[in-house]
């Protein structure tokens, strides 16, 4: 996401630190690769600073995320970590880790970084450049509802929104939990109750949350039992009620500071 940021001269420093436990396809277990959520993270930024807040710029967000999914999945034939780098990091052994650095599995993740951040700003760019975006009535992203639920600002909001309907509507791990636990950690620095860390005590309970309320699924098109054909199909979803208990479950999440505040009562 830094990379991405600083090509449109907007560089975001506790926003793109925050994106970290996204690496590995969200706290390293294998979904959509960490390069993906922090784009689409980017574009939604610029989607605020180019439309403001609003219906507008988080469907402007979406769409550029369904470009910026495309373009990753043509590159690298998957959207998912696990499938890049043919290693599933939460259950690996150590002789599979071990081929994954002697193959130059690090190096060839930043090489692929900086060739799709110039690809980001270049899909990012045109999407941009159409200025008809479809502007449903709110809410417009299942991520934009929840980061408000959460307390998020404007811009925050409007950067959550392309990881609607996992990321770009492609049916991947949920947009929701990936702003969920992008806000969390970025929460934990700004109220200086900890550093942005992979797993930390309030995004574990985060994802116990979430599969509690999913029977276990992490991907949005095995959840909802559908893809969404367009940002006004995904808005509909929403505007009935889909997601709801997943989205609540989500926003009534002890903020940080919270568990603390309840051991020292303890």
């Amino acid at each position: 996401m830094s990379v991405v940021d600083d090509s449109f001269n907007h560089p975001l420093a506790l926003e793109e630190h925050a994106t970290m436990p996204l690496a590995g396809g969200m706290e390293q277990m294998g979904f959509q690769c960490g390069q993906v959520w922090g784009a689409a993270l980017a574009a939604g930024a610029e989607a605020y600073r180019l439309f403001g807040p609003g219906p507008r710029a988080e469907a402007a967000a979406v769409v550029a995320a369904q470009r910026l999914v495309d373009s990753f999945q043509t590159s690298y034939k998957s959207i998912n970590c696990s499938d890049v780098i043919e290693l599933d990091w939460k259950n690996a052994q150590g002789k599979q880790v071990l081929k994954f650095f002697l193959k130059g599995g690090p190096i060839r993740c930043f090489a692929m970084t900086a060739g799709y951040a110039r690809a980001t700003r270049r899909e990012t760019d045109i999407s941009f450049s159409d200025d008809e975006f479809e502007a449903p009535e709110p809410p417009v992203s299942c991520a934009t509802l929840l980061a408000r639920k959460m307390g998020a600002d404007d811009m925050h909001a409007v950067m959550a929104a392309g990881l609607a309907g996992g990321i770009g509507l492609s049916g991947g791990a949920c947009g929701a939990l990936g702003a969920a636990i992008w806000l969390i950690e970025m929460n934990r620095v700004a109220g200086g109750t900890g550093q942005v860390e992979f797993n930390s005590p309030e995004a574990t309970e985060a994802i116990d949350r979430f599969v509690q309320n999913t029977e276990g699924e992490f991907e949005c098109s095995k959840i909802t039992g559908r893809r969404f054909e367009s940002v006004g199909d995904h808005a509909c979803y929403l505007r009935e009620g889909g997601c709801a208990k997943i989205i609540e479950a989500l926003a009534a999440l002890p903020q940080p500071g919270q568990h603390e505040a309840a051991l020292d009562q303890a």
